[in-house]
This record gives C-alpha cells, sequence and structure tokens, in this order.
C-alpha cells in the first residue's frame, strides 16, 4: 500500500556540500548534473581605453551574468536531487546467488550513463552487506533512541553510490573508509534522501573498487513511535499505573524505520548489536547477552552476542520490565517466555513455554537439522500489529496468541494458540534459516509454517487428527472462496516496490501455500518429502532460496526412490497462474468401465473480469494429481490415482456397475474441487442418507464444502446442497458438521434480511434438532484443565449448540438465558468456557440493555486475555443500535477498547444483520482515519474492508460500494477490487438464485 506523504517530514539529512572546484569541472557529480553547470572560458587581457560608465555597465552585466549562472547551477542540481519519476524493471526472483539476482550488470551499466541508481525501485546490486555493529541508546522517558551504526560491506561492481534504506531517521553525519583503518577515509561529496524509495544515497568523490571492503558508518535518531511497526512502543496496566515497553517489527520492509540498512531479504549479513537503557528496563535481542556495563548514572548498556548471516526484517530488540520463565531443551537451548510480571505468576506463560520445548525437538527431528541459535525467547505484548513474528531468536506474541488461562479459556482458544506456537517455532527454520529470495516467494515461508500448524499440532495432540481433518475446513475450505474469484491472483506474483510488498501476504500465500505443499506432500510420500525438505534446508542454509530451488531438491529426492516425476513443471502450473480447477466426472453410458474427466477454472462468476486482462479463464489448465475411488451401499474400493493434464479425457474405471457411485479427491488432499453427472450427485445422496459412513470423515466434509460452492457458482441446481445436507441429522463427527456450519452461516448472512428467511433457518434446525438434544451441553470441566477435553466430542457439541442458538432453537436460547442471569444474580460464572462466546452472545441479543452493561463491566474487570476478547465480542451482539453505535464510537475516539480489539468490533458488529449498516456507515465515514492507523499494516486493511463489505447483498449497497471506492481512490486497492466482486456475486445470486432456493425450501417443508 501506498506511504502517507507526510511522513517525508520527518527525514532529514545532513545539508549537502559542493565543492566548487568540483562543480567547475564536472568531476564527482553524475555527467546528466554535470551538464548543467556552465563551464565559463577565461579571456586574455587587454588594454583598452573606455568610458568609465561604459566599464561600468560592463561590470554589472558581468556580475549579474554570474549570479544568474550560479542560481542556475544550483535550482539545476536541486531539481535533479527533489524530481524525477521512479522507474525499475521486473525482479527475476529465480536465482538464489546474490550476483545472479535482479540484473545487477544492467544496474551497473545504467550508473555508468548517468542513471541514477536510487530511482530504482530495488537497492542496486553493486554492493553486499557483511556485517553491522549497531549502537543504540534508548530513553523511555521521551520515547526516542538514538544510534550508531557501523556496516561493513563488498563492493561488487565500481560504483561512487552507497544506497541504503532510510525511512523516518534523523541522519547527523556519514562517513566511508577502506578496510578497517580510519586513514583510508573516502570523501563524501554528498548525501540526500530519496523518499519516493526510502533510501538513503551517499555519493562519493571517486569510485569504490570491486572485490574490496569498505565500512560506512551513520549517526541518527528518531522517535519510539506508536503505531506498531518499525521501532515502536506499547503500554499496559500494572499495579494501578501505565508502564511502558519499546520492540521492533520490522517485517516485511520496516528495519529501516530503526537504523540505516539494506533492506532486503537477499541482503544477509550478521549483526552485533548493543543497547543502552535505564537500570529499571531489561533489553532483548535475537542472541543472548554476552555481557552488561552499568553506568554511575543508572543506565546499562547490553551487548549481544554477533548473529549468523540473517536478512534485516526478522532482527529485533525490545526494552521493558517484563519477568519471564524458563526451560531447557534435551540440546541445551534456553526457551524464556517473557510477559508481563502478574501473567508470569499466574502461570499463564506456562503452556506455550513447555509446548515450545517440545516442539524444538519435533522439528529438528522431522528436519534433520538442529535450532541454529543457543536460545528462543519468547516475548509476550499487549499490542502487536499482527498473531505473532517469528524474529529469529526473539519471536514476539500479541498476549492473546501465547497467553493462557486454563480456568476460563476454551477448546478453541487453546487450539487457536497452539498453532499460532507452532507456526513461528516453524519460521525459525522456513523464513529464518532459509529465506525466500524475494517477497514474490514470501509462501515458501508462509505456507509451510500454515502447513506445519496442522502437522506440528498433530504431533502434540495425536487425537486431534488435525492435519487430516480440520485442515480441510480451516485451510482448503476457507482459502477456495478467496481464489475462486477473479481477483485472485497466482501465489508466486510479481514484486516491484514497497507499495507492492503488503499485497503478497495474503491468504493466497498462507493458505493456498499450505494447500499446495500439502497435495505435494501426499504425491511424494512421507519420507520422500521429508528427505527433499532436509536437502533443501541444509543447502541453503543462513542463505536465500526461491522456488526453483525447492522443486528441485524434491525432484532429487523423487528420483532416488525411482519416481521421475519433474516437480517444477507440476507445480510452475499452480503457483504462476491463479485459480484452481473444477474436475469433473461423467460417468459414460455408451462405454463399459469409462468416463470422461474434464478440467476448466473454477470461478464465481463466470463474467467477473480476471486480474491478468491479457488471459480469459478458459485458458488456465493443471497437471492434476487426482484420486478417484468406486463405492456401493456398502463399500469403496481402493484409491486410483489419474494424472489429469489435458482439458478433457478418457479413462477406464474397473469395478464399476450401474448402482455404483465414483468418488474424487480422495479425503481432499488435493487442491480442486470435484462435480459430477447428476445422476452420481443422487447416488452420493442416498449413500450419505443410507450408510454415511462409507464415505471417509474426510470426503463428507469435502462433498459438502463442493456442492454447497458448486451451487453458488451455478454449476449445479440450488436444491442439491440442501437435499445432501438431510443425512447430517445422523452425522456424528465433528468436521462434517463444521464443513456444513461455514457454508451455512454464509448462506445466512445472504439471507437474513430477506422475508423468507424463516424458511431458511426452519429447515436447518429440523436438521440440527436430533443431535443437539443427544448431545446437551457440557458442564464444566472439573479439573479446570482445557488440555483434558475429548477435542472432537466437546467442538462437536460446541457447533451444533452455536448452529441451534444462531438459528433460533427455543431450548437453546433459554439455556443461554438461564446461564447468564444465574451469573449476573450470583456473580459466579458457571458457564463452560467452550461456549461462553455462544452464551454470551446469545443473552446480549436477547435480554435487555442491563446485561449489555453487566458484560461491559465484566470487559473492563476481567484480566484473563482469552475472556476478554469473548466478553468484547459478545457486546456486538446487541439487537439495540444505540448500544452499536456507542460501541463503535468507542472504538476509535477512547482508550477504552484495545487498539488491536478496533478491527475485530468493526467487522463483529457489519455481522449482526442489526448493526450490518451502521458498520458500513460507519467504515464510510472513518475510512480516513482507519487507512491512516492501520494502512501499513499487513492484513488489517484487507480484513477490515472484506468483514464490513463481504455481507453487502443489496444493489443500494453495492452503488454505494462502488460510489465509495471510486471517490476514495481504492479502484486500484486488491481488497477493494476483492470486496466489490464478493458484493456483486451476492447481488447476483439473490437475482438468479434467491427464488429457486426458497422455492424448493417451501415445497420440502409441506411435504
Amino acid at each position: 500500500m501506498a506511504l502517507d506523504n507526510k511522513r517525508d517530514k520527518h527525514l532529514s539529512f545532513t545539508a549537502m556540500v559542493i565543492d566548487d572546484n568540483t562543480v567547475r569541472n564536472g568531476r564527482g557529480l553524475s555527467d546528466q548534473w554535470a551538464d548543467s553547470v556552465v563551464v565559463r572560458p577565461r579571456t586574455t587581457e587587454r588594454h583598452i581605453t573606455v568610458h568609465k560608465t561604459l566599464v561600468l555597465g560592463f561590470a554589472i552585466s558581468i556580475l549579474t551574468l554570474i549570479i544568474v549562472t550560479i542560481i542556475a547551477v544550483l535550482l539545476s542540481v536541486k531539481f535533479e536531487e527533489c524530481t524525477g519519476e521512479p522507474s525499475g524493471r521486473p525482479a527475476s526472483g529465480n536465482h538464489t546467488k546474490f550476483n545472479q539476482t535482479r540484473d545487477s550488470q544492467v544496474h551497473h551499466r545504467g550508473e555508468e550513463h548517468g542513471i541514477q541508481p536510487w530511482k530504482l525501485l530495488r537497492l542496486p546490486t553493486s554492493l553486499r552487506p557483511i556485517h553491522y555493529n549497531l549502537h543504540l541508546t534508548v530513553f523511555m522517558d521521551n520515547f526516542t533512541f538514538h544510534g550508531q551504526v557501523s556496516i561493513e560491506f563488498e563492493c561488487l561492481n565500481s560504483t561512487r553510490f552507497i544506497v541504503l534504506h532510510a525511512d523516518r531517521l534523523e541522519l547527523q553525519r556519514a562517513m566511508v573508509y577502506t578496510g578497517e583503518r580510519r586513514r583510508g577515509a573516502l570523501k563524501v561529496h554528498r548525501q540526500f534522501k530519496y523518499p519516493a524509495n526510502q533510501v538513503l544515497v551517499i555519493a562519493l568523490n571517486g569510485e569504490m573498487e570491486p572485490r574490496r571492503s569498505y565500512k560506512v558508518n551513520l549517526t541518527f535518531h528518531a522517535r519510539i513511535e506508536y503505531e506498531l511497526l518499525g521501532f515502536f512502543r506499547s503500554t499496559y496496566p500494572q499495579l494501578g499505573d501505565k508502564r511502558y515497553l519499546a520492540v521492533t517489527q520490522f517485517s516485511p520492509i520496516h528495519a529501516r524505520k530503526a537504523f540505516p540498512c539494506f533492506d532486503e531479504p537477499i541482503y544477509k549479513a550478521t549483526f552485533k548489536i548493543s543497547i543502552k537503557h535505564e537500570s529499571s528496563y531489561l533489553s532483548l535481542s535475537n542472541m543472548p547477552v554476552e555481557g552488561s556495563e552499568p553506568d554511575e548514572e543508572g543506565w546499562v548498556t547490553d551487548h549481544f552476542v554477533r548473529t549468523p548471516r540473517m536478512s534485516t526484517y526478522y532482527l529485533a530488540w525490545a526494552v521493558c520490565n517484563f519477568t519471564y520463565k524458563e526451560t531447557l531443551t534435551n540440546r541445551g537451548v534456553t526457551i524464556r517466555l517473557y510477559a508481563r510480571p502478574d501473567a508470569i505468576q499466574r502461570g499463564s506463560g506456562d503452556y506455550a513455554l513447555h509446548i515450545t520445548k517440545r516442539l524444538l525437538e519435533f522439528y529438528e527431528d522431522y528436519f534433520k537439522v538442529k535450532y541454529s541459535l543457543p536460545k528462543l525467547d519468547l516475548l509476550a505484548v499487549p499490542k502487536h500489529p499482527y498473531s505473532a513474528m517469528e524474529n529469529w531468536g526473539l519471536s514476539v506474541f500479541v498476549e492473546q496468541k501465547i497467553l493462557l488461562d486454563p480456568g476460563v479459556s476454551s477448546v478453541s482458544y487453546l487450539m487457536d494458540l497452539t498453532m499460532v506456537v507452532v507456526h513461528e517455532i516453524c519460521h525459525q527454520w522456513f523464513g529464518d534459516l532459509v529465506t525466500p529470495v524475494w517477497w514474490e516467494d514470501v509462501w515458501l515461508k508462509e505456507g509451510f509454517a500454515h502447513f506445519f500448524e496442522f502437522v506440528g499440532t498433530d504431533f502434540l495432540f495425536p487425537n486431534w487428527n488435525m492435519e487430516k481433518q480440520r485442515f480441510l475446513t480451516d485451510v482448503l475450505h476457507e482459502v477456495m472462496l478467496l481464489d475462486g474469484l477473479a481477483s485472485s491472483h497466482p501465489i508466486s506474483q510479481e514484486v516491484h516496490q514497497a507499495t507492492d510488498i503488503d499485497r503478497v501476504f495474503d491468504w493466497i500465500a498462507y493458505k493456498k501455500g499450505a494447500a499446495l505443499i500439502r497435495m505435494l506432500a501426499n504425491v511424494m510420500g512421507q519420507p520422500v518429502f521429508q528427505m527433499g525438505l532436509k536437502d533443501y534446508l541444509i543447502t541453503h542454509m543462513y542463505g536465500n532460496a526461491a522456488r526453483d530451488d525447492l522443486w528441485n531438491k524434491f525432484s532429487e529426492a523423487m528420483r532416488k526412490e525411482g519416481k521421475d516425476i519433474n516437480v517444477k513443471e507440476v507445480m510452475d502450473r499452480w503457483t504462476l497462474q491463479m485459480g484452481f480447477p473444477v474436475v469433473t466426472i461423467i460417468k459414460n453410458d455408451s462405454l463399459d468401465d469409462s468416463v470422461t474427466i474434464s478440467q476448466e477454472h473454477f470461478i464465481f462468476d463466470v463474467d467477473a473480469k480476471p486480474r491478468d486482462s491479457e488471459r480469459s479463464n478458459s485458458s488456465y489448465q493443471w497437471h492434476i494429481p487426482l484420486t478417484i475411488a468406486v463405492g456401493n451401499s456398502s463399500h469403496i474400493s481402493t484409491e486410483l490415482t489419474i494424472w489429469v493434464s489435458n482439458r478433457s479425457e478418457l479413462h477406464r474405471i474397473n469395478q464399476m456397475d450401474e448402482d455404483s457411485w465414483l468418488l474424487g479427491n480422495i479425503n481432499q488432499t488435493g487442491y480442486f474441487r470435484v462435480n459430477y453427472d447428476l445422476r452420481n450427485w443422487r447416488l452420493l445422496i442416498e449413500q450419505l442418507m443410507s450408510n454415511h459412513e462409507v464415505i471417509s470423515v474426510g470426503n463428507r466434509a469435502g462433498l459438502i464444502d463442493d456442492v454447497f460452492n458448486l451451487a453458488r457458482a451455478g454449476y449445479l441446481p440450488q436444491n442439491i446442497p440442501l437435499e445432501l445436507i438431510r443425512y447430517l441429522s445422523q452425522e456424528k463427527e465433528f468436521l462434517p458438521w463444521h464443513a456444513a456450519s461455514r457454508v451455512l452461516y454464509h448462506l445466512d448472512k445472504l439471507l437474513d434480511r430477506t422475508e423468507e428467511y424463516n424458511l431458511f433457518s426452519d429447515y436447518i434446525l429440523k436438521q440440527v434438532a436430533s443431535i443437539y438434544h443427544m448431545l446437551g451441553w457440557p458442564t464444566a470441566f472439573s479439573n479446570g484443565s482445557v488440555v483434558q477435553v475429548a477435542y472432537q466430542t466437546e467442538e462437536l457439541r460446541r457447533e451444533v449448540i452455536m448452529l441451534a442458538c444462531s438459528f433460533g432453537h427455543k431450548h437453546c436460547h433459554q439455556q443461554a438465558i438461564s446461564l447468564i442471569s444465574d451469573w449476573i444474580s450470583s456473580n459466579k460464572n458457571r458457564i463452560p468456557p467452550n461456549v461462553r462466546d455462544i452464551v454470551y452472545c446469545t443473552g446480549v441479543s436477547l435480554m435487555d440493555e442491563d446485561v449489555w452493561e453487566f458484560i461491559w463491566m465484566k470487559f473492563h474487570s476481567s484480566t484473563a486475555i482469552s475472556e476478554k476478547k469473548v466478553l468484547l465480542e459478545a457486546l456486538t451482539c446487541s439487537d439495540n443500535a444505540f448500544l452499536l453505535n456507542r460501541l463503535l464510537n468507542l472504538s476509535l475516539s477512547s482508550d477504552l477498547l484495545p487498539n488491536q480489539d478496533v478491527i475485530d468490533v468493526i467487522i463483529h458488529v457489519a455481522r449482526n444483520p442489526h448493526g450490518r449498516h451502521l458498520a458500513w456507515k460507519y467504515f464510510r465515514d472513518k475510512w480516513d482515519i482507519l487507512n491512516s492507523r492501520y494502512g501499513e499494516a499487513l492484513f488489517i486493511n484487507s480484513k477490515l474492508i472484506n468483514g464490513v463489505t463481504e455481507y453487502l447483498t443489496t444493489e443500494a449497497e453495492l452503488n454505494e460500494l462502488k460510489h465509495f471506492v471510486r471517490n476514495n481512490g481504492g479502484g486500484t486497492i486488491s481488497s477493494f477490487q476483492r470486496a466489490l466482486e464478493i458484493v456483486e456475486a451476492n447481488v447476483r445470486w439473490h437475482s438468479l438464485f434467491e427464488e429457486q432456493f426458497f422455492q424448493w425450501l417451501r415445497k420440502s417443508l409441506t411435504s
């Protein structure tokens, strides 16, 4: 996203110094600058007698000409400094060698011919950093810091320019040396800023020589900002006082806000950090402290051990007065969890500390590569722009994602926290040890970390069966909703400049990346997959890698096992083109045991224009590993794998007869949808009604998700999904219910303002009623531990209760009201933690204003992080427009709500049918404030835009959205493009399918 121009005023650089002789002779400046300098020839002195008035006039003319010439020169130089449109070329991203990336020879030639390297959209490749010595002095009383950095670098191609990233830093001086001796100082001609690319330029008089090392020393200072990026500050209450801490968030391009640096992933170097701070605080960084020096004025300087080679974006430090608990791995790695003293005292960090030890040992065994650092600190901070950040050796988490209060935390909260920790620990290998060459392949780290969320959680809780089950609903089904839009994009997409980087950090990179890795792991087989990962990590450790490096290692591993599959050829189709296929399987009645298998690009609206306007939706093709099985009333065959690479293919399938059905994408290991002819759908529905257990749990969930989304996109009649879920009254497994609830909640938001909404809610309650009464309500845990709960059973119970209360089941409403009333009257909360969010929300929506005020009071008095989150969300469930508006207005205008919760409040009000128009209006009215506050934070703006707009369903709301986007310059922002497409699809569904949908429901409920 574009940076706010007002930030330019924070930059101040050393005043430009121009040597007169240099300007006069045109040396030390680029040819372009020299062209603007007027060089006047000398004239021979002659003895001429003239009238004194003529002499005076001539002298004045000459003086005027000189003055004009000097002004012209200065204006010309200043013009060159301040103007010029940035220009650049696409990044290659496929080479791992430093000097093979980004057309370095082209850039070098450009310097020789006068192209200004600071105008390139990436740093020029003439220099490579080797080591940083960074000393910081942190002033927590006025939230500023001073720094000195000495950067040792190697010159790869001769150049006179040192181009570094620096943003919002006040720089006092720059000095450049050859080698390590100060007497080798090079003369700095001038230094200046180029804010368009957030760079500092140091222009030397002479050129630096290739294959020689140099040092640049810079002194700077800046503010410790409050905006959660760069080096920022945060507050928290303790014993009635307001306490402060300062911590970094550098990913992806914010290290430049804290010190001048080569702020791109390819520029790996070692770092030696020292932090001076008041003795009442402690400091942390990526490496352990090797020594501390106190002084007489009550300050301490901590010197940290030198880091391995690493990129700037996961460098980190913090200054706080937290306390910690620690443990040791079997290999002696120290793990510490730092948090507020009261949280440490309560034991809120004990669970995360315990699983981190187990996870480090698990990953070392799985990858066959040891953890690289002597320690790993986990830092729980009250405010952070993201759930967590994987800084090497100092991972930072927002408190909600690492602190657990067993007495009040639900199973869902435990699972969410667990997976965030698993994700960040995986990054210590994928991202930190081996780093993507450039941001276009950010999925190389985020996709792996997201995939291993499920693998690692299965290691911790084998009975949860996350990778084979929950992965389907929480990753595969969710990302297909986004990737089925014409506004989607390839998982690997070109990134040319800083403003492009934010858009690659989205669920396509995380979740589609994870889904493709899972698909490939199933094709390869687990042992071969692990072998390829080990070779990839060992080959590229402490360095950078691109996607082709991964494909090559996987191909080598498969060849060793006698499998000759060109992984690059297969996977390029999945990573370099957007979307995914729908595979249609049709039995051929006229041919024995044969089926026609075809593929096409799945898209919700075939009339929507794809982002890549040069390609039509029909031009996409994939190499698809289709697994297929044949079943009947009591049996399903062993799966068969067919590679589908053409638009349409004919295949012979054995064991088929007239009553057998076909099932594709067994256990949903592939990243695609499967459609069938209507007869096969009928046979599958009959099978589910008669004996659903013949079909696996994963495929039952997959059938539900596929059938609803195929109907939503117009591939199937609207009655087919509604007929299929009739079997749910017999379903006793969590996963199919979870898949159903996700698609039903989407329909609920489409229909909740229609006149015949009750037809839909009654139909859902008809499916839910029997299992709701069978399962009943949970009781509070006898031992106060959420870890001991049977996960699948409790999550199924929770899912069914949520559906029952959401769609108006009378007993469910009565039970929620009874539990809330008991809490209010006794002031003792006996509501089971796993359903508190459901009970709180139901109570707030059905009961009077006093209940809202009671929940508001409890939100402010509660110290449990997980409980505060649930209480706050419950406040958004009210039917009272006055209370919803009050909450919205408090979100931005007071300190009563945590900064990171503002977005969630607005989104949850938008999900409430009574608050949707209020949130939509509030979003438009406060857009400038919201965008300035959250515009630079990855995910947050897109999360807000999507959350507020995704359930707008009327033509009038669509026009309002178009008008807003047009007037606020949002047409080029991908989040707004996606929002427009989703709302257009909502309106289109109502126009094309609403009547058909309700017509079937009317017939079904009366028959």
